[in-house]
This record gives C-alpha cells, sequence and structure tokens, in this order.
C-alpha cells in the first residue's frame, strides 16, 4: 500500500473511532498534498509525500516553540498532539549517533579542516540523511564537529 493509501486508511480509522484530532491533522495533510499534486500537475512519490509531512512536522515544531515563548501551553499541546499524528507517517528519525557517523563520513571525504568547509560536509551529508533528520540538527551537529 502506498502511503497516501496508508494516509486515507487513517482518516477511515480516525472517522470511525471519533478521534478529532487525528482526523483534522489528517485532513490537513491530504488537502496539503492534493495542493502539492496540484502545484506539480502530477501525482506525488513516497519521498515527495514524506517531504510534504515532513514540512508540517517542522511547521508545528515552530509553532509550538513560539506558542510556549507567548504561554499559550493550551496551543503548544495542540501542536504536539498534531505533530505525533504527523510523525507516525516519515521514516524513523536518526539518532545524534548515527547522524554524527554520517558527518565524519562526509568530513573525511571532503577533507575539511574547519567551520570554513562548513558548506562542503553539508552539501555531501544531507543526502545521506534526507527524510530522516532536520536540516538545523544536521547544521549544528557539523559545526559542532567541525570546531572541536
Amino acid at each position: 500500500m502506498d502511503l497516501k493509501a496508508e494516509i486515507q486508511q487513517a482518516v477511515k480509522a480516525a472517522m470511525k473511532g471519533g478521534d478529532t484530532v487525528t482526523l483534522s491533522t489528517l485532513r490537513l495533510l491530504l488537502a496539503a498534498l492534493q495542493n502539492e499534486e496540484i502545484r506539480s500537475r502530477r501525482a506525488l512519490s513516497a519521498e515527495e509525500i514524506q517531504k510534504v509531512v515532513g514540512t508540517l512536522c517542522k511547521q508545528r515544531g515552530e509553532a509550538i516553540e513560539l506558542y510556549r515563548k507567548g504561554g499559550r501551553e493550551d496551543l503548544a499541546a495542540k501542536e504536539e498532539a498534531e505533530l505525533t499524528v504527523l510523525k507516525g507517517f516519515l521514516p524513523q528519525q536518526f539518532s545524534d549517533e548515527e547522524i554524527k557517523s554520517a558527518i565524519q563520513a562526509s568530513i573525511d571525504e571532503a577533507g575539511a579542516k574547519g567551520l570554513a568547509d562548513l558548506g562542503k560536509v553539508m552539501k555531501l551529508v544531507m543526502p545521506k540523511v534526507a527524510g530522516r533528520s532536520d536540516g538545523k540538527r544536521v547544521s549544528d551537529l557539523t559545526k559542532a564537529l567541525l570546531s572541536g
């Protein structure tokens, strides 16, 4: 079963189960997928669907941070619930150790010596961790390894 069909099955299950948070989140996801298909004028591949899910996850993470800064814990909790639902459609994320080993391999491959070579290393490491790790997290770990 492809990823979009899996999402549609989850919508049906949420309807039957009366899970309003999951239902609204999945409907939002399907709308985002539909918009992306209209924009690209073709059906999306599994990788493209995961990219859309990743974008929505990133938006939720940023919203959670802003709501917490603003003292709106109720809205932050709602966003966290949506984030949990969305993460169910992403592949298992890399641990920091897995990311660090990919970064170290890229540092060795690029012959990087310091922070000045950050761009070279990021260009090599991002395809290795695409879809399985946040770019900001990879960048922070890369900076730490290059400076340390």
